[in-house]
């Protein structure tokens, strides 16, 4: 690291982490951003994948963060509509659970708390005539249909952290804060690599907190800084299964505890069912699913689909610990999911701590967490990213399905499954791993089906993708379709000097 001497050191490469890095960075500060692991690889890979506003918030009255999420809803799909995209939810009507005259005035409200122009409003529909009826259990005959959207959350974070260093931020995964003190009106900030636990100690006017998880013990033992707020750690888990619908819409499920889970259509073949609300208490980065909530969400699903799954019919599960801001709640699905930022400037030297929050309004937290950090360096700079498309999102109108059929044209050569995925991961940033290529052997060896060198070669230069699991499931999902095989070899070609096809060729042989 060259450079020792920043404005902004920012800790946590997760959505809020990068978010403000790209939000700082835009605004003429110096910004340095550490993650002690890869990009987004604990909370903010593990969500349900919803940009929402939050529809069972209004039971607890939450008007003020429901209203921003909404408006946020409508920013992120036009700055990202290859990574965010329309999703219209069904609920199933249970008769023993809320009257439809309640869900209604939600619905009312939901529609029209935020000026809503992307997304149509909700409706009142009979399932035995709609195409999410038969999935469904008889005896669910009307539902209740509204818009939300779909994110892909962790490229959401690579794709803020990207934008950052474009505009000149440095970004460094797998470097962790092991210390910080303040001299003489700056940081001093201790890192180490954890390639070689090599130690760096650079300089900054200002710290960021946005460590997630692990943001009030870096404050209490690396930070030797006091706060008056606490953490509630709550583990949010999920499954997926082979499809349960062939429909493109969504289900949000009322369940007997009072919670709501969702199934969402999920890359293409499969259902994401999730997600689970438990207190957890240990490491965040040795969190995971559990067999009574692999049973919850099987037993829970089951309540509405015809078909019946097991814990054998699970494919594949994620587990997260959300950081959310400890407000005293009784039960961890009631716990706020609004956040709060807290500055601290003893001695001219701020810091700024991130408690809570969600995915779906990090770009307004950034700009929060600025409009308090930015008077103590002196900075006026206005705000500027809610008009700015992430990396790939400069998509004409918006219209990323004109886009898809552009793409098409210009190359017709490749496979039009690959095709698509890759149009949503990297929108119009395609044509940096296409532009060359006028057949698929112009992209190199086939690491395995769809996935070409090309792509890998992007990944680890541009996108910081360092492990099989870096790339196979933060920066796509083809860890769904890979074999065992298939994630060994490039998992040993990423950690080898040995050519990709030497390395690929005696993966095969052994299998």
């Amino acid at each position: 690291m060259p450079d020792t001497d920043f404005d902004l050191v920012i800790i946590g490469g997760g959505i809020n982490g990068a978010g403000i890095a790209r939000d700082a960075q835009g605004r003429g500060l110096h910004v340095l951003l550490v993650e002690q692991d890869d990009l987004a690889q604990h909370t903010s890979s593990a969500s349900t994948k919803l940009i929402h506003g939050g529809l069972r918030y209004l039971e607890h009255y939450e008007f003020r963060l429901v209203r921003k999420a909404l408006q946020e809803r409508e920013v992120l799909l036009r700055a990202a509509p290859h990574i965010i995209r329309p999703l219209r939810f069904v609920m199933p009507h249970d008769e023993t659970m809320r009257p439809a005259w309640l869900i209604r005035i939600g619905l009312f409200l939901y529609d029209h708390l935020s000026k809503r122009e992307l997304l149509p409003g909700s409706e009142t529909v009979h399932l035995d005539r709609h195409p999410a009826g038969p999935p469904l259990l008889p005896r669910y005959r009307k539902g209740f249909v509204y818009s939300d959207g779909w994110v892909d959350d962790a490229r959401m974070v690579v794709l803020n952290a990207l934008d950052a260093y474009e505009r000149g931020a440095t970004i460094k995964t797998r470097v962790r804060c092991v210390g910080a003190e303040r001299s003489h009106g700056k940081w001093r900030v201790r890192l180490r690599n954890s390639a070689n636990n090599a130690e760096t100690t650079v300089s900054a006017r200002a710290l960021i907190n946005a460590a997630g998880p692990w943001v009030a013990s870096l404050l209490q033992h690396e930070l030797k800084v006091p706060s008056s707020h606490r953490l509630r750690l709550v583990k949010g888990s999920h499954i997926i299964v082979r499809k349960l619908f062939d429909h493109s819409y969504a289900y949000i499920f009322q369940n007997p505890d009072q919670r709501i889970i969702f199934a969402i259509p999920y890359a293409g073949e499969f259902t994401l069912i999730g997600t689970t609300d438990v207190e957890y208490i240990g490491d965040p980065a040795q969190v995971a699913i559990d067999e009574s909530e692999v049973r919850y969400l099987c037993d829970m699903a089951n309540r509405y689909f015809r078909k019946n799954i097991m814990p054998v019919d699970v494919v594949s599960t994620y587990a997260g610990v959300r950081p959310l801001l400890d407000d005293d709640a009784n039960a961890a699905a009631n716990v706020t999911r609004d956040y709060w930022l807290e500055l601290n400037n003893d001695n001219g030297a701020p810091i700024l701590s991130v408690f809570g929050g969600k995915i779906t309004t990090y770009r307004r937290l950034a700009e929060e967490a600025l409009a308090l950090l930015l008077p103590t360096l002196g900075s006026h700079a206005k705000p500027w990213t809610a008009g700015a498309a992430l990396p790939g999102g400069d998509i004409s109108g918006g219209d990323f399905d004109r886009f898809l059929i552009a793409s098409r044209v210009r190359y017709g050569w490749a496979p039009d499954g690959m095709l698509r995925r890759m149009a949503h991961a990297y929108g119009s940033r395609i044509d940096a791993i296409l532009h060359n290529a006028n057949t698929l052997s112009d992209l190199g060896k086939e690491i395995f089906p769809g996935f070409y060198e090309a792509e890998l070669r992007y990944l680890r230069e541009v996108e910081w993708a360092r492990t099989a699991d870096d790339i196979l499931w933060r920066r796509s999902k083809l860890g769904l379709f890979a074999s065992e095989s298939q994630t060994a070899a490039l998992q040993a070609y990423l950690e080898s000097s040995s050519p990709l096809d030497a390395v690929i060729d005696e993966s095969n042989e052994r299998t």
